[in-house]
């Protein structure tokens, strides 16, 4: 899966805009709150909630070793990086642009949720 069509599927979601808030790649939002950061600076790469623990984010380094990272800066709070084109398959990263996406609704205030 392709870069540009990550970033079309996460754009599809209730309530998602895309910003570009450090110009070295696009994040999508859902009201306030970043679900995904798609980079460029480093090769593909798509930056995802992953977990809601770092330890249950981690089961990403084990089963990628080569092409899942904890994220720089917030990866203590759950976030890895995948890199696209390597050994993760399309499915899985669609899932995990999924469950991104429903955690960071999740936390959002009922008020600012989009309707699913």
């Amino acid at each position: 899966m392709i870069w540009d069509e990550l970033v079309a599927y996460s754009l599809a979601k209730p309530g998602a805009w895309q910003d570009e808030p450090w110009g070295d790649g696009i994040v999508t939002k859902v009201g306030p709150k970043i679900f995904a950061f798609f980079g460029v600076a480093s090769g593909a790469t798509v930056s995802l909630k992953c977990g809601p623990t770092r330890e249950i984010a981690d089961e990403w380094l084990k089963r990628y070793p080569g092409d899942a990272a904890v994220m720089a800066y917030i990866g203590r709070s759950g976030w890895n990086t995948l890199r696209l084109g390597g050994a993760i398959p399309a499915d899985e990263l669609l899932e995990a642009i999924d469950a991104s996406y429903e955690a960071v609704v999740s936390k959002l205030p009922k008020k600012d949720r989009p309707a699913l």
